[in-house]
Formats: C-alpha cells, sequence, structure tokens
C-alpha cells in the first residue's frame, strides 16, 4: 500500500496513491490546486490515481468536514453518525489441508463466528474449490458444504455472499445455487467469466426458479461492456475496485448505476485505507450496498475511530477520512525507502 502526503498552505493529507513518480510530482509542484478540478468540483482524471485521496483528505481537513460531508448527495442526512452495512471477507480457503469435509466446516464456522463475535453480521465466502485446488465435484460439495456452515453461523438475519472468482461455469453455477436454496444468498460473485449470454441464461434460470439471488461482478479486469449489460438487466451489482479506477470514478459512476436502479459495492479486498475510505462514498452513491472489511492492521495508521458493530461500519465524523498517521514515522519511511519533492 502506497501512501502519499501533500502539504498545501500548512495543511497535511494523507491517502492511498498509484502511479506517481518523482518527476510527476516535481512537475506538479508549484501548481494551484483549484487547476486540478473540473467545474463539478471533481479531480482531473489525470491526477486522480495519484492525488485523489491525499487531495480529498486535505480538504476535509481544511474545511474541517469529513469527507462524505463533501461529497454527500440529497439522499444522505447529514448530521447524523454514519454507519454502512459491511460484510466479513477474510473468509477464503483456510481448509484446503484437511480432508474430512465435516473438519474443513468447523474450521470455517470458527473463523466465521471470530466475525461475528468482532461485530460483523454479513460473510463472504470463497468458492471454486474444485476449479484449481480440489478434485471438482468433491470440491464443489465442500463448497456447498461451507457454505452451509458458515451460513449457520450468520443466522437467518446474516446476509450471505459467494465469491467463485471466475471458477465455476455456466451448469456448475446452476448446480451450487440449486443446492443453496435454503440459504439466505444474498449475491454470486464472479461465477465465471463475464459474458453477456450466460448472464441472460443464469438470470433467466433464477427467475423461474423464483430464487432471489443478486449477481455482482466487476472485481479486476472486468469486461469492458459490463456497465451496459448491467443496464440491460443481467447484472444487479458492481464491484468496480475503490482504489483503482477509484473514488472519483465511483462518484460518476454510482451516479450513473442509481438512476438505473443498479447496486454499487467497491471491491477493496487487501487495501487497508481503501477499507475505511470507501464509507465515505455511501453518501454520494443511493444504491450503496456494503464496504468490504478485511482485517488489515498497518504500523502507524490510527483507524481507531471507525468500528464494527452489528453487521455496520461506524465511519468517525473526524475531519478528512478520519485515518491518522504517525507523522514522525512516515518521515522516517519517506527519508529511507520513499521520497519528496518541496515548494519552488
Amino acid at each position: 500500500m502506497d501512501i502519499a502526503r501533500i502539504t498545501i498552505d500548512g495543511q497535511t493529507g494523507y491517502g492511498s496513491s498509484i502511479h506517481m513518480t518523482p518527476e510527476w510530482a516535481e512537475d506538479l509542484v508549484g501548481r494551484r490546486l483549484l487547476d486540478l478540478f473540473d467545474e463539478r468540483g471533481r479531480l482531473l482524471e489525470p491526477y486522480r490515481l495519484q492525488l485523489e485521496y491525499p487531495v480529498l483528505d486535505w480538504l476535509g481537513r481544511r474545511q474541517g468536514k469529513p469527507v462524505y460531508e463533501l461529497v454527500a448527495g440529497a439522499h444522505a442526512e447529514i448530521g447524523v453518525p454514519l454507519t454502512v452495512p459491511c460484510y466479513d471477507t477474510s473468509l477464503y480457503f483456510d481448509d484446503l489441508h484437511l480432508q474430512d469435509e465435516s473438519a474443513a466446516v468447523a474450521l470455517m464456522q470458527e473463523e466465521a463466528r471470530q466475525g461475528y463475535a468482532n461485530g460483523h453480521r454479513h460473510f463472504k465466502i470463497k468458492v471454486g474449490r474444485g476449479g484449481r485446488h480440489m478434485p471438482l465435484w468433491e470440491g464443489t460439495k465442500r463448497d456447498i458444504a461451507i457454505v452451509r456452515g458458515i451460513a449457520e453461523v450468520a443466522g437467518p438475519a446474516g446476509k450471505i455472499m459467494i465469491d467463485a472468482n471466475n471458477a465455476y461455469n455456466l451448469n456448475l453455477t446452476k448446480e451450487v445455487l440449486a443446492a443453496l436454496t435454503d440459504v439466505n444468498l444474498y449475491w454470486l460473485e464472479e461465477a465465471f467469466h463475464e459474458d453477456e449470454a450466460l448472464y441472460e441464461d443464469l438470470k433467466a434460470w433464477l427467475r423461474e426458479r423464483g430464487q432471489h439471488v443478486l449477481i455482482a461482478d466487476g472485481e479486476g479486469l472486468a469486461a469492458p461492456h459490463l456497465v451496459e449489460w448491467a443496464i440491460r438487466g443481467r447484472v444487479d451489482v458492481l464491484q468496480y475496485d475503490i482504489i483503482w479506477p477509484g473514488f472519483t470514478h465511483w462518484l460518476e459512476l454510482g451516479e450513473k448505476l442509481d438512476a438505473h436502479g443498479l447496486r454499487s459495492a467497491p471491491h477493496c479486498y487487501g487495501n487497508a485505507y481503501g477499507i475505511y475510505a470507501s464509507g465515505h462514498l455511501s453518501t454520494a452513491v443511493r444504491n450503496f450496498e456494503f464496504v468490504e472489511c478485511d482485517d488489515i492492521v498497518i504500523e502507524g495508521m490510527d483507524v481507531s475511530g471507525y468500528r464494527v458493530d452489528d453487521g455496520a461500519i461506524h465511519v468517525p465524523a473526524a475531519p478528512g477520512f478520519g485515518i491518522g498517521f504517525d507523522d514522525e514515522r512516515v518521515s522516517s519511511l519517506v527519508k529511507h525507502a520513499g521520497w519528496s519533492r518541496g515548494s519552488r
């Protein structure tokens, strides 16, 4: 995770940054901040991946407001504590060393119980063991058993998501969904590589069965036509990453998805800054579904203002993104492993 620290008029902002180079930064030093924004007050495309998070954090700190107030849409209720639904995304293939299925289920249930004790009520489960890690039907059977076991931990109010990372095909997807009709399955994510005809087939099959499971996709190198397919009713939830293509892209995409009644659930697995920053997007996007939560601890990064309770993440009303950094530690890291560019 790369973090940029910017200082303008004595005010500092911190944020996730990608693709920033010393040469790129050198060219930026001394320019007016206003010139980096468009007429809607959004950062121009050439500066987003490198600067959007530290700049938004700086703006919030400068104005004494959380970012979620700076970007809030008409649907948002300002002045009340912000809580956003979230899910535990940490349930991976930790059982592969076990031969016995019941032992595998018990292990994954214990991991889910740990998440439940930490305030989670909704869980996303990695499936697709038969796609690579186990024989096809043995792995698929275990997928189903583990989903059932974790659903028991979540209880009737807990929403269950499953993520196959494209390890299924259409028919295998139907087999799994048919076996999980009595589970509170909320969405199926990345069942197979994006294909509009296959999506259309799957949606029709679900309608015929009266099975209400959302289709989610968009993480990683998604098909370029995915949004158009979603608008045509093939996909329900879009999941582009919160870091790349990023927060400002999501402000624009979320507006478009809201207009078509589609749902937004930014992917942010593996990036600690993104986990906490993504909740701020919920005030700008009406149909925001969940914050994807992974328990990542970064030394020198203080997120104590955030907490998970009863299936929701509580977002602090602190200025900026409400994420604190140990300035001395950051300066030491810059000196030994980073770089800086000053005023000119």
